[in-house]
């Protein structure tokens, strides 16, 4: 898949599964990559991002696996964030899609 439509949907990607339940980087990653293809590398920058412009806070949880786990947690911030990346995807994408039919009538 094309790289560049890839780094812009992550951010709303991890948005709307952060908005659902608060989840540790690995889980992200392992989660979105069921649908998108994407490596390690690059949601803990774009994770870094989202908590220096507010829209996540962190905790860390003991794991049973091994060492404590960072969490992400959406902030109101975050949910404004989301809701203006998913009115923006929609304007987006339904456009993109009449393109894509042909229906340039609209």
């Amino acid at each position: 898949m094309n790289i560049q439509f890839k780094k812009g949907v992550l951010e709303l990607c991890a948005l709307s599964m952060l908005i659902k339940e608060d989840h540790y980087g690995y889980e992200l990653v392992d989660n979105i990559s069921k649908h998108i293809s994407i490596s390690e590398g690059t949601i803990y920058p774009l994770l870094r991002r989202l908590k220096s412009d507010g829209y996540v806070t962190t905790y860390l949880k003991e794991s049973q696996e091994g060492p404590p786990r960072k969490y992400y947690r959406i902030t109101d911030n975050g949910i404004k964030a989301y809701d203006e990346l998913i009115s923006e995807w929609n304007i987006f994408s339904n456009g993109v899609n009449k393109i894509i039919r042909g229906d340039l009538d609209d």
